[in-house]
């Protein structure tokens, strides 16, 4: 594809086609106000354009799997149209957008004052709108535009995202991708030579856990891609609705919601001619197995969520909404990136998270199981088995960091007491790991803890001893083969926020180098890179970045 006319050809708005729109929207799409929505799935809306637009960066690797050329991402109607301006789209697109209501709970408990009404009625897409469906190369996408401008559900904001929290999330979609995470992708970034907004932000150094000072960013618009953008707080969204009987068609929209979430992201798994019953509960089933093993991904690739709400969970088991994240540089299963996280969504915890989003996507599809008490009763177990389940993708995930056939939980146990007493860098062990040492000297380009003790230093080679001894390394063939398996579950690298910094940095004076740069480390994380990347991202933390606010820890400003 080189025009929009043939982006055009390939659109297919499924979710406006199946779904219903407010009722009380504008047709104009002009609705960039905070009120209340009390019905319909959807409300149409324009995206406001950023002013003066400039093209930062694309993902050649999206570009190619999607057949489009990489020439669309500079020209004049592609960048129009990805900056916010849908006025001049051509036939076949919508020329307004869409943004979506949902649900908040954090942790399982259901919560209504994060809505200005206190309802729930106008808690959902802020800044976020999608802005075009279509079916590319075989397969469905949705594109949504992040920094779009106000939406009914803006909350009072300005609907707008800064070019720091862009950059993070262009380069973090797709690195994940490349890690082989389930995510959500990126298609475009864009920026504006000339808007800017003031946001929260903290003094240069500082230590501060809030923020000190506002200050002045330009804006930017990063576009994501996925296959659907349904969330467990927008299914949850119509079963509080329904449950409550809040309008006559509540029952009915939580039904449509469903059907379509299926339709968008599980067809290939539940024949949507079975009986509505035996649908929810595979739907149940192949969620669960989605969402363990994204959280066992998450942990493999030292990545932290910070804040993983039923809001911020997708439906269709992918890491959605790149805003408090963090990749973890010293090993601390209380790691936690975002100051307004707290420790129940920190690195460890979020199988636990996890099961607390299950749960909610669980109750929601409960009223529609009613009064089928055999069917809530399989829909309880499957949800009751969720810690089994997600225990196994645990133990099978540090299986293989360590190439062990089989889990050994005495052996995993020693190791993150070890860990844990030699501040080792999380990424770095494993993948010092991955060369097979046989004793404790590779591994100490992983430590942070300076001249650590020969009584830990015995220890380490007491434990790489049995380890090794698990092993299937009998011949030179057998270790080589392990070793490159375990490169391919331990990643090299990693994006780091300490590496990020300077990239936006630059990026605020109007120059892209770092960011193309970062984009081709992170696009290859797993591979023997230069000898000149090595030396600049398969480092250690500086010790001067530690605890440095901005650094090592950030605000959801944004």
């Amino acid at each position: 594809m080189s025009t929009l006319k043939n982006l055009a050809s390939s659109a297919d708005y499924s979710l406006r086609e199946a779904l219903n729109a407010d009722p009380h929207a504008k047709t104009d799409g002009v609705d960039h106000s905070p009120r209340e929505v009390y019905s319909g799935h959807y409300v149409p809306v324009n995206p406001t354009p950023i002013k003066d637009p400039i093209y930062i960066a694309h993902s050649q690797t999206l570009f190619n799997e999607l057949g489009f050329d990489d020439t669309l991402a500079q020209s004049p109607d592609f960048t129009r149209m990805f900056s916010g301006d849908t006025s001049q789209l051509p036939e076949g697109m919508f020329k307004t957008g869409w943004a979506c209501g949902y649900a908040l709970s954090i942790y399982g408990t259901e919560y209504y004052q994060q809505c200005p009404f206190g309802t729930g009625n106008g808690y959902g897409d802020g800044r976020a709108m999608s802005i075009y469906e279509g079916v590319l190369n075989g397969k469905r996408w949705e594109m949504q535009l992040k920094g779009g401008g106000q939406t009914p559900y803006c909350r009072g904001a300005d609907g707008r995202a800064v070019l720091r929290s862009s950059i993070r999330e262009f380069l973090a979609q797709e690195h994940m991708h490349a890690l082989g995470v389930p995510t959500s992708r990126s298609l475009t970034l864009y920026a504006s030579k000339t808007e800017t907004v003031r946001r929260p932000w903290f003094n240069e150094n500082s230590y501060s856990r809030d923020p000190e000072v506002m200050i002045e960013e330009n804006v930017a618009i990063t576009t994501r891609v996925a296959p659907s953008f349904v969330r467990v707080g927008q299914v949850e969204l119509f079963a509080r609705r329904a449950r409550k009987n809040e309008h006559p068609n509540a029952m009915k929209e939580l039904e449509m919601i469903v059907e379509h979430l299926i339709e968008r992201e599980y067809s290939a798994f539940i024949d949507t001619t079975l009986p509505q019953a035996e649908q929810v509960l595979l739907l149940a089933t192949a969620f669960r197995e989605r969402l363990t093993s994204l959280v066992a991904n998450w942990i493999r690739v030292g990545y932290c969520q910070g804040n993983f709400n039923s809001d911020n969970c997708a439906a269709g088991g992918f890491t959605l909404d790149y805003g408090p994240f963090g990749f973890i540089d010293v090993f601390d299963p209380a790691y936690q990136p975002w100051t307004g996280g707290g420790r129940h969504f920190s690195f460890f915890n979020q199988p636990k998270a996890a099961e607390k989003n299950f749960h909610v996507f669980c109750m929601a599809l409960a009223p529609l199981l009613k009064p089928d008490e055999k069917s809530l009763e399989k829909l309880n177990a499957i949800r009751a088995a969720f810690s089994q389940v997600m225990n196994q993708k645990m133990q099978e995930m540090w299986a293989s960091k360590l190439g062990l056939k089989k889990f050994d939980g005495v052996l995993y146990t020693e190791l993150q007491r070890l860990m844990l007493e030699t501040s080792v860098d999380y990424t770095r062990l494993f993948r010092e790991l991955s060369d097979l040492p046989e004793d404790v000297e590779p591994l100490k380009k992983s430590f942070y803890k300076e001249n650590p003790s020969e009584a830990l230093l015995d220890a380490w080679n007491v434990w790489i001893e049995k380890w090794r001894a698990q092993l299937d390394i009998s011949t030179p063939e057998s270790s080589q083969a392990l070793s490159k398996q375990m490169k391919l579950i331990n990643p090299k690298y990693t994006l780091r926020e300490w590496l990020l910094v300077p990239t936006y940095k630059q990026a605020e004076q109007g120059e892209y180098t770092l960011v193309k740069e970062m984009q081709a480390v992170m696009n290859e994380p797993y591979g023997k890179q230069s000898q000149a990347v090595e030396q600049k991202y398969y480092v250690l933390k500086p010790t001067e970045f530690f605890k440095v606010a901005g650094i090592s820890h950030i605000t959801c400003s944004s």
